[in-house]
């Protein structure tokens, strides 16, 4: 289900669910579901989220603002417009518009966005990575905090298949590659 002609660094499967990591533009996914680290207003300005609508349209944007505000830690789904995903969930990883997050935000946003897509029973997702743009978290904490807990998912029971880290820059690459590869020496 990844996307055609991209170049996966990563790829191990986890207790029945695979995980990847890939170089490409997470709005040309073809998976049930992408991730926008949103801002808990659910604009969508710049960033990941500027990408969604530009490439999605407006009408994404429209339809997650009747939701703002979305505080960190929780996640709401929208139609996914142009996208060849069939919905984006906004979690917020941080209360307002270009802030600096933390890890502790990361968690939370990842493990909201995990626990709808499971509730939804959705069998594959595409995660960009979260809180590294203008939040300003490095690539290592983020893979390493989106990491563990999607190991706690799985660990738990999850619905879902693939789980997909797309990746704009090595440097986030190479942080998903580490950490998929720590996982399962584990």
């Amino acid at each position: 289900m990844s996307a055609a002609g991209k170049v996966t660094l990563a790829s191990a499967t986890y207790r029945g669910t695979l995980l990847s990591a890939l170089m490409g533009d997470l709005t040309h996914q073809n998976v049930d579901a992408i991730v926008n680290p949103a801002n808990s207003a659910l604009i969508m300005g710049g960033g990941v989220a500027g990408s969604i609508k530009r490439a999605g349209g407006k009408e994404i944007e429209e339809e997650a603002i009747r939701y703002a505000p979305v505080a960190v830690g929780q996640a709401i789904k929208t139609r996914a417009g142009k996208l060849p995903a069939k919905y984006v969930m906004h979690s917020p990883t941080m209360p307002s518009p270009a802030m600096l997050t933390d890890k502790a935000a990361v968690q939370r946003a990842t493990q909201a966005a995990l626990k709808l897509a499971n509730d939804m029973h959705l069998r594959t997702i595409a995660f960009p990575g979260m809180g590294t743009g203008v939040g300003g978290v490095s690539p290592q904490v983020a893979a390493g905090a989106m990491i563990d807990e999607i190991k706690r998912l799985i660990d738990n029971g999850t619905s879902l298949e693939e789980i997909i880290f797309v990746c704009r820059d090595e440097e986030l690459l190479q942080a998903f590659d580490r950490n998929i590869s720590k996982l399962i020496q584990k």
